[in-house]
């Protein structure tokens, strides 16, 4: 199977980092995979446990609009103006961490915004997963895989797949030698159009 990734020239990246402490090892990992990206290629780096976003309310059978804030406007806009969409996030309870949840939830409410679009325009951008856990076991995050699988294909997007490292104490996943030679190559993998299971088996 051929790439259908885009020249890079014109790809950018936003960077989602979800976990719960700064310099992180996934956050290292991503960094380090990000590092790789050709010059000059747009980077925008979000993190969302400095981001003042609230809990989100599912509002799609209430009558009152729910007002939008200046913290989930940004974080929309940056969504939608990336054609590559990582999601960094320690592995937490075999699967992604409240914070990147939390995000993914505010694509609930986005979909069905008036005017928004959102699943239309998401159709055909790229998701990425990178998450450090602390097992030596990579099949304990295809809780996580799938989770991220599965929502870009409800969304039509593509998959690039997600870098797994390991590590627990600040700075070790740099000791994964798997992981840093998967880096350097990470964003030049196959990006397919994600299928759910039975789309596959089809």
């Amino acid at each position: 199977m051929t790439t259908d990734t885009a020249p890079a020239t014109d790809r950018s990246f936003l960077f989602v980092l979800g976990s719960s402490r700064a310099d992180g090892n996934t956050e290292l990992l991503a960094r380090t995979a990000a590092a790789q990206l050709p010059a000059g290629t747009p980077q925008r780096w979000v993190d969302l446990n400095t981001l003042p976003l609230p809990d989100f309310q599912d509002g799609r059978h209430e009558t009152d609009d729910w007002p939008v804030g200046e913290a989930e406007e940004e974080l929309r806009r940056a969504t939608l103006e990336a054609t590559d969409i990582v999601l960094a996030t320690p592995l937490y309870w075999y699967t992604v961490s409240a914070q990147t949840k939390r995000y993914l939830d505010y694509w609930s409410g986005w979909l069905t915004a008036p005017g928004s679009d959102f699943k239309r325009r998401m159709a055909g951008r790229t998701l990425w997963g990178v998450t450090v856990m602390a097992d030596d076991d990579e099949s304990v995050a295809d809780g996580l895989v799938t989770t991220l699988n599965n929502s870009a294909a409800y969304l039509r997007m593509r998959f690039g797949g997600v870098l797994l490292g390991n590590g627990s104490r600040p700075g070790q996943v740099r000791d994964d030698e798997r992981a840093m030679i998967r880096a350097k190559t990470f964003f030049q993998g196959e990006t397919p159009l994600a299928l759910f299971p039975s789309e596959r088996d089809a």
